[in-house]
């Protein structure tokens, strides 16, 4: 079973992990963790990603020491956890979402709690565009480990993190926004912006839009993985997508 041909397709590759929930129950069972591991390690490269960037975040925010962590430390606890705590995972489509929950509570273990810029959130829609372009500017060089951390992974045959506009305005009436956003600003200074609203976002909103748009699970897959309510899910996701609408429409001075 080769998991390469869903690298493009990233709900296809949550069907993938779906795929292997037999097998690894039957190697738990027959006490093979050789087995289980080896091809565990097939369902871990969306997890291992996810575990990058928020190491990442963390140490570009000054909130993780430097050196102390690799991506594989984590990685190697995982694959612990999976294997000890299998017979919690009940059927194959609730396999992917509980191996995200795993890594969230490793790394809410590790990670020093992430503190963000009120002052950005409450205020986003009053920046003017030298403020927005100043703040890219500092984000470029303080965002530096990001981009570190994540060349670790170039092993990784894994599309680039790409946010689209259809991930933002998701309201049938604003194709012909997008479509002027697209025309005036192009992909690329699209995803500059916004990575840079959501790397100033509080860390919960963040995450629970990545998990909605980077690894396509559902509002309820990401309230298992998050221990949150539904409501909860859909309410960040929400403001999430309220904060990047309204940067990109203040910032760009597009009319609505």
């Amino acid at each position: 079973m080769d998991s390469k041909k869903y690298y493009e397709n990233k709900s296809g590759f949550n069907v993938f992990v779906a795929s292997t929930f037999s097998d690894l129950k039957q190697f738990k069972q027959q006490n093979d963790q050789a087995l289980f591991n080896n091809l565990l390690l097939k369902d871990l490269y969306q997890v291992k990603r996810y575990i990058a960037k928020r190491m990442a975040t963390a140490l570009s925010k000054g909130n993780l020491p430097k050196g102390k962590y690799k991506i594989d430390d984590f990685i190697d606890q995982l694959f612990i956890e999976i294997y000890d705590n299998f017979s919690e995972v009940h059927n194959e489509e609730n396999l992917h979402p509980w191996i995200f929950m795993k890594a969230d509570k490793l790394l809410e273990e590790t990670l020093v709690n992430e503190e963000f810029n009120e002052y950005f959130f409450k205020n986003i829609d009053d920046y003017s565009r030298p403020e927005w372009d100043e703040m890219e500017e500092k984000f470029s060089v303080d965002a530096g480990g990001d981009l570190v951390m994540i060349d670790e992974l170039n092993d990784i045959s894994y599309p680039k993190n790409d946010y689209v506009l259809n991930h933002v305005f998701i309201e049938d009436d604003k194709k012909e926004l997008m479509d002027q956003l697209d025309k005036d600003l192009g992909k690329e200074k699209i995803k500059r912006h916004t990575d840079m609203v959501l790397h100033y976002l509080p860390l919960h909103m963040r995450t629970v839009f990545e998990l909605a748009t980077e690894y396509q699970f559902s509002v309820s897959e990401i309230a298992i993985i998050r221990n949150q309510s539904q409501d909860e899910v859909n309410q960040l996701l929400e403001k999430a997508r309220q904060s990047l609408e309204t940067s990109l429409l203040k910032r760009f001075e597009v009319a609505k």
